[in-house]
């Protein structure tokens, strides 16, 4: 449970019960909380706001009975153990009810209240606002707005004590817990602060947001406007005016209202100016309460955060900030870049460990054409010089559309943007541009030449396979015992001899993996389109996807049918058989890790696991735990196995009916070819025997990449254990929250713990993130969200035909595959896949995914399983519930109900 506090802060002073808004700048959070510190920085920058004081947490801990403690002990526990069976959302409810009637019934201290009373006195005894202002508020990663009471038009100090009471135990209303449950943040540490201010007749009200905060354009304010007081538009309760602004220049780029304007264009450039210099002195995006007076007057009552925005490409992913002050170079335009989502492309929404992104950068190496940005602790690829580049639009038009549909189909807008209209350089460019460009083209010339090699180095093992497919079938899996060698360390060994074994793995197996897996699959897609191109006027491209069903030597499947026929032996013993249907997935992983398991069941996992243990959920990524660490998911995927009571669901028998369908069409379409000659008929059968024989080995080469991060894994793991016990980390798995010349320096005694944080607190604001831009433009922008209208209510999604098929079920949405429940037939709705799923494939009666497209590694799995699948339905995990019944046709793309 993470706490609130930041920690001393430099400059700050002790204050006393009531401060005025004056002297608020030099308090901290724990005594103001985030509203009242941010008013007070407000009010000394000398900006607009009304006046007032804070009656400081110090009031709020002397009014709080003691009982409040345990209460907030107990709700601490329960999200701690939520997993294991810890309190459910009504136990948690009925702890923030009696927390929240204790703290209305309880007396206002004689101090307290006396302070309350001469501070409103002095402010005149008019009208107040008497707003909550938590500990737990307008933080860089939430802001908890609305989350605790505000009370306007107070009048009399009678009513502005009671507002205190009342703001003081809404601090414990069930929306306030479960908030700080959902953000990780301790019910024991937070405080409230109360905000009393004086209330200014509203002519005109409402908020603005110096960010698009739908788009997450930087460029761009957004404001929204109503007659009268400003609580209308942030409850709710009317429809506002809507102006979107440029913000360097102040230019209206969009404005919605039903009659005459509730602003003026003057006010709306004053507003716009406002916005951006609270924006400049908070250094990230602002969202604006403020208020325009009778006498045309604008005053700002209220300044947070906007925490929702995706991280700029340019912020330091390492830097633990969720926004940093390249907002106000983003808001000056420049030279906008455009980046893709790699790691969606991979399969994956979550966020990779720092040390994940640091080790996937060092394979890359910096030598190639592409520039990578790791914005929200994800992989981004510039696509610039590619939209900017006659061929290379053409290349992203054609391919684009195959790794993501929805990414493709927003592209046409990016390519009529002018801001990315193609680029002609002059032939002979002059001066430092020429040098530049002469010293750029140099560079591509010689990683061309590097590409180059390393294809013709290739050539003599495409051949072989061509020409003796198992003979390199069995070169290719030989591989792995060289791998093993290379891996291994001689033991006794240092932490720092382990530190550098690790990097040295990189550099010592990457390529010669590479050269060793690449070329079989690789033939066996290059035969797969000479087939097609054979095939061309006699059958549909379509036609071919069946005979990628079922295909032998691909080891992700094989790993998936050897864990079924271990749950095929273990529902054959019944003590087994009872610990699989009784026991959660988190404690057959306890008693397997103690050795307590039923003896078929301990034995087969152990078998299974030293084969298949280097694996992972989301596994490329380094810093995520291996089966061989967590074994939870293959538990619980077993007890999902073992439900399967019809014969015909049975995983093997669907894949060897997948293989039969497979060789039926080959048969099919070699006779369609021989009606044309006998010469296409001998070949269309060489091209599909060859696909057949060799395709599905193109796991192979990223299932041994993934053995080389297991082994680095285990490796770090021991040297986060040497660093916790010389007191430089917390927890061995810290590690991975640093990059290899930081451990080095923590090996040499430095202290760890603060970066290690600060990364932390990053990586789970990203782990709550549900939206990811998967096109991001470097002003904030997410194309998708800018240029698609938003999803009309309808009975019927559309998405990409991934799998041919039909298939009729219940839903079951799964945002993460560890102890996922799976019915035999229920159909899987997922944001995206990658091989850790592949077991829940298994049972599955059909897939429905948001991202990817028809070569993804979900797509690509379904067909191959030949079950029905759509990929790149949008919102498909929250417009789908589970327990719906709907109709998913692979071959229409469409998911019906």
């Amino acid at each position: 449970m993470a706490s609130v506090n930041p920690g001393p802060e430099r400059g700050r002073v002790e204050m006393g019960l009531v401060v005025d808004f004056s002297q608020l700048a030099s308090a901290s959070l724990a005594t103001a909380g985030g509203k009242a510190v941010n008013l007070g920085r407000l009010a000394a920058a000398d900006f607009p706001v009304p006046p007032g004081f804070c009656l400081t947490t110090a009031a709020y801990r002397q009014a709080a009975p003691t009982e409040m403690d345990a209460i907030a002990a107990r709700l601490d526990g329960a999200e701690s153990v939520d997993v294991a069976g810890g309190l459910q959302e009504p136990d948690r409810n009925g702890l923030s009810w009696r927390g929240r009637e204790m703290m209305a019934a309880a007396p206002v201290p004689p101090d307290v209240e006396a302070a309350i009373r001469d501070a409103y006195a002095t402010m005149g005894s008019g009208p107040v606002a008497v707003r909550s202002s938590a500990t737990a508020e307008d933080l860089p990663f939430a802001s908890f707005a609305g989350q605790q009471d505000s009370f306007m038009d107070v009048v009399g100090a009678d009513a502005v004590v009671e507002a205190v009471r009342r703001c003081w135990a809404s601090l414990w209303t069930d929306r306030a817990v479960a908030y700080r449950t959902t953000n990780g943040i301790s019910h024991r540490e937070v405080g409230l602060a109360v905000v009393v201010q004086r209330m200014v007749r509203a002519d005109t009200a409402g908020v603005l947001f110096t960010a698009n905060p739908v788009t997450g354009t930087r460029t761009q304010t957004v404001i929204d406007a109503s007659q009268g007081p400003g609580q209308a538009v942030v409850s709710g309760a009317v429809n506002p005016d809507h102006f979107v602004v440029e913000t360097a220049s102040g230019r209206i780029l969009q404005q919605t209202q039903g009659g005459a304007p509730s602003l003026t264009v003057p006010q709306l450039r004053e507003l716009t100016s406002l916005g951006d210099r609270a924006q400049r002195l908070f250094r990230v995006p602002q969202d604006v309460e403020w208020v325009i007076d009778d006498a045309g007057k604008a005053w700002l009552t209220q300044s947070r955060p906007i925490t929702t925005l995706y991280p700029l490409p340019d912020d330091d992913p390492l830097g633990g900030q969720t926004g940093t002050d390249g907002t106000a170079d983003a808001a000056s335009g420049g030279d906008t870049r455009v980046y893709l989502c790699g790691t969606l492309l991979q399969g994956l929404t979550r966020p990779i460990t720092p040390m994940g992104l640091s080790v996937l950068g060092l394979m890359r190496g910096n030598k190639g054409p592409w520039k990578y940005v790791n914005p929200g602790l994800r992989m981004y690829i510039e696509l610039t010089p590619l939209i900017r580049n006659k061929s290379g639009r053409k290349a992203l038009v054609r391919m684009l559309p195959l790794a993501d549909g929805r990414s493709a189909a927003v592209l046409p807008a990016l390519l009529e943007d002018p801001r990315f209209s193609v680029v002609r350089r002059p032939r002979n460019e002059s001066g430092r541009k020429g040098n530049t460009a002469s010293a750029r083209t140099q560079s591509k010339g010689a990683e061309g030449t590097q590409s180059l090699g390393l294809f013709v180095g290739l050539i003599p093992s495409m051949a072989r396979a061509l020409l003796w497919p198992e003979r390199e079938l069995r070169r290719a899996r030989r591989y792995q015992d060289q791998l093993a060698a290379a891996l291994a360390l001689r033991l006794p060994a240092t932490a720092a001899r382990r530190l550098q074994h690790t990097a040295d793995i990189l550099a010592t197996t990457v390529n010669g993996l590479i050269q060793a897996t690449l070329p079989a699959p690789s033939v066996g897609y290059l035969m797969l389109a000479a087939a097609r191109r054979l095939l061309r006027g006699i059958a549909k491209p379509r036609e071919l996807e069946a005979v990628l069903r079922g295909l032998p030597h691909n080891v992700t499947t094989m790993m998936d049918l050897e864990l079924w026929h271990l749950t095929e032996s273990l529902g054959r013993d019944p003590e087994a058989r009872r610990a699989f249907t009784e026991l959660k997935p988190e404690e057959l992983a306890s008693r397997y890790r103690a050795g307590t398991l039923p003896a078929a069941a301990q034995s087969g996992l152990r078998a299974f696991l030293s084969k298949y243990g280097h694996r992972a959920v989301a596994e490329i990524d380094l810093g995520m735990p291996r089966w061989f660490e967590e074994p939870d998911h293959l538990l619980g995927m077993i007890s999902n196995y073992l439900r399967v009571e019809d014969p015909g669901q049975a995983p093997d028998r669907q894949f060897a009916g997948a293989a039969d369908h497979a060789e039926a069409r080959i048969r099919e379409l070699v006779a369609r070819a021989r009606a044309k000659s006998r010469l296409r008929g001998h070949l269309v059968s060489l091209c599909l025997r060859r696909t057949r024989q060799l395709a599905g080995l193109r796991e192979l080469p990223k299932f041994y990449i993934v053995l080389v991060l297991a082994e680095m894994h285990r490796q770090l793991r021991e040297v986060g254990a040497e660093l916790v016990e010389n007191g430089a980390l917390d927890a061995a798995g810290d590690v991975f929250f640093l990059d290899f010349e930081e451990l080095r320096v923590g090996l040499r005694g430095a202290d760890l713990k603060g970066i290690v944080a600060g990364r932390r607190r990053l990586y789970d604001v990203e782990l709550r993130r549900r939206r990811i831009p998967r096109l991001l433009l470097s002003d904030g922008t997410d194309v998708e969200a800018a240029v698609m209208p938003p999803p009309a209510a309808s009975e019927r999604l559309t998405g990409t035909p991934a799998s041919a098929g039909t298939a009729t079920g219940k839903v079951r949405v799964i945002m993460d595959p560890v102890g996922a429940h799976l019915e035999p037939g229920e159909i899987l709705v997922a944001p995206s896949t990658d091989p850790g799923w592949t077991p829940l494939f298994m049972t599955a009666g059909a897939v429905v995914m948001e991202m990817g497209g028809v070569i993804s590694h979900g797509a690509v799995v379904a067909r191959e399983y030949g079950i029905p699948a759509v990929v790149g339905v949008a919102d498909a995990t929250t417009r789908l519930r589970d327990g719906q019944n709907i109709t998913v046709d692979g071959a229409a793309g469409t998911v019906t109900w």
